[in-house]
């Protein structure tokens, strides 16, 4: 007995043979391998519909709907979204404001700013002056509008380009010069699955029409139908009839060939595999096909089978007549697949042994069978749904749903809860004193390095509230030497009093007074000093001159009104600038004051002295 491989049995005592469902693979190295292949049928019409005709390099539908199954894919993408912009803006409104410096607050503003579709449409009180209006809880229904409405839309565009149309069909009765009409290339393919070839085939040449064992049965020559041929392939022999301007008026065909055994190669198969398709003579690109595998012929299970036996193996096939009114009258014959009746077939090990035993059993009968439905024809035409007004009728209805949505939970939010009602005002009066702060830090600064008064400068960085009242500010050494240069440039320059407390290589400091009592206090004491250094410089002789330095002759500094950081703002600098503007006037008119009284004096005072020369 010989010694077979794996999934094989031994047959008259010599030979081997695959299991049930099980095929000699050549490639292998003769190794038997069970046969496993997709049972699915796929059927194509040849004709594909398009409302947009846009360049297939630009936009590909196909792979559009590859990725984007369905319009369930926008919707949850939408909903995802939409759900983080709301839990995030919820949690932002939890993060104090401050000062307005912080990051949480420029975020909270930031989505006030976004507030594009309700900033007019807020809780307003009676009898108030309508004014425009982003708040923060306004700008996070915006972008939700947004965000809601852009998923809407996309779903919208995905089923313009799914659903595009209807396809409308119509059966109707069809005469004989209408069939004739019907002038196509058909092509047949019918693979045998197992390890033989062409030279098992027998039987191959034969064409019957009509019912057999009825009177229209008819046996012809394949020849008329088309050509035929076998070639062998990887999988097995194929057999393939072809039929150019082929007019199909018999409505059954049949061809029938068989496999007969060769010596160690006996005739088996697993199943088969089939391929058939029609297209339009004079518009090659509309093809329509139909395509599918058969390994099992059971309905109630699964198991592997191998076909052998006189029984033959037919598979059924339908041609319908189709007429797309839409395309120009196209006549296309669709092939569709109806049935497969497997004929003697083996499920176990030992009924195929006896099957290969058994020299009668020692062929694989194969039948085609084709109805060609010529009683009716299918009307098709193309209708379609999604017009210009219809598109835009969705979009404006998509738009006010998203709009209206939010709208409505806007304004129940702001009417029960009254502190959303002017929120907008509490964000703004921060930013705005920030803004005030910034600016009034800007002219501390401008002060305190144009100036040098370094009670500035600490006062700043200390960010204590200041008592500016009476204070005295110094020059920085080069204002003090670029001063002093235009003094020198001066020929009619008057030199006033001097003081002799104070050293020439010492300037006045700045010290802030507490009370407007103490700087009235000090400004006396200034005056004391300088009447001081008034009386020791003139002569005695000249009482009147004193009158220049009286207490009342100079009044004090006015008094500056100084806030805390948050609390000052442009208009309490300007009246500080305007007092000290008036001060400066007042004092200007007193000098000029003085200085003709000075000049009157020196030169009533020369006059004698010149008579006394004289004389």
């Amino acid at each position: 007995m010989a010694a077979c491989t794996v999934n094989s049995i031994p047959y008259n005592s010599t030979l081997c043979a695959c299991l049930p469902g099980y095929v000699l693979n050549v490639a292998s190295n003769n190794r038997c391998t069970l046969f496993t292949a997709n049972s699915a049928i796929i059927t194509d019409s040849g004709v594909n519909y398009y409302t947009l005709s846009f360049p297939e390099t630009l936009f590909d539908f196909d792979s559009i709907k590859k990725f984007t199954q369905s319009q369930a894919v926008f919707l949850e993408a939408t909903l995802v979204l939409l759900l983080s912009w709301l839990i995030m803006c919820f949690f932002l409104r939890f993060m104090k404001l401050g000062d307005g410096r912080n990051l949480w607050f420029n975020l909270r503003w930031w989505i006030s700013r976004l507030d594009v579709c309700f900033s007019t449409r807020h809780y307003l009180d009676d009898q108030k002056v309508v004014t425009k209006r982003k708040t923060e809880l306004g700008g996070a229904f915006s972008i939700a509008s947004w965000i809601l409405f852009i998923g809407l839309f996309a779903a919208l565009l995905y089923q313009i380009i799914l659903k595009r149309s209807i396809e409308m069909h119509n059966v109707r009765a069809i005469n004989g010069p209408e069939l004739t009409s019907f002038v196509n290339d058909m092509e047949f393919n019918i693979t045998t699955v197992s390890s033989m070839s062409c030279s098992n085939l027998r039987g191959l040449g034969n064409l019957v029409t009509g019912s057999p064992g009825f009177i229209d049965q008819k046996v012809v020559s394949l020849s008329t139908f088309g050509n035929y041929s076998c070639h062998n392939s990887s999988k097995g022999p194929t057999i393939t009839l072809k039929c150019e301007n082929c007019k199909l008026i018999n409505d059954n065909m049949y061809v029938s060939w068989q496999f007969v055994d060769l010596p160690n190669n006996p005739a088996t198969a697993v199943g088969f595999e089939f391929n058939l398709s029609a297209m339009d003579n004079s518009r090659k690109k509309h093809k329509s096909f139909v395509s599918g595998t058969l390994k099992n012929g059971s309905i109630f299970d699964d198991r592997p089978v191998t076909f052998r036996g006189r029984q033959s193996n037919i598979l059924k096939f339908n041609l319908f007549p189709r007429i797309y009114h839409n395309l120009h009258d196209l006549k296309l014959v669709q092939p569709l697949f109806h049935e497969f009746l497997p004929g003697s077939v083996s499920r176990d090990t030992n009924q195929l042994q006896s099957s290969l035993e058994n020299p009668v059993d020692g062929l694989v009968n194969t039948t085609l069978y084709i109805n060609f439905l010529s009683t009716y024809v299918v009307e098709i035409n193309k209708e379609n749904i999604m017009g210009p007004v219809s598109f835009l009728a969705d979009l404006g209805g998509l738009y006010c749903i998203s709009m209206g949505i939010f709208f409505y939970l806007l304004i129940q939010c702001e009417y029960r809860i009254k502190k959303l009602r002017n929120e907008d005002s509490i964000m703004r009066r921060i930013r705005n004193r920030r803004k005030a702060q910034d600016h009034w830090d800007k002219l501390r600064k401008y002060v305190m390095f144009t100036y040098g008064c370094p009670t500035l400068e600490d006062i700043y960085t200390s960010k204590k509230e200041p008592n500016c009242d009476g204070c005295m500010l110094q020059s920085i050494p080069g204002s003090r030497s670029s001063r002093k240069q235009r003094q020198l440039s001066r020929k009619d320059s008057i030199s006033f009093y001097k003081k002799p407390s104070l050293t020439a290589n010492k300037s006045l400091t700045c010290e802030p007074l507490g009370t407007t009592h103490e700087a009235k206090l000090h400004s006396e004491q200034m005056a004391k000093q300088q009447n001081v250094g008034t009386y020791e410089e003139l002569p005695h002789s000249q009482p009147r001159e004193s009158s220049i330095v009286e207490d009342s002759f100079i009044p004090p500094p006015p008094s500056l009104e100084c806030k805390s950081g948050s609390e000052m703002d442009m208009s309490d600098v300007q009246k500080n600038l305007r007092s000290l503007y008036e001060y400066n006037i007042m004092l200007r008119d007193k000098l000029i004051a003085a200085q003709s009284l000075l000049r009157s004096s020196s030169s009533s005072k020369n006059s004698p002295q010149i008579k006394s020369n004289e004389t």
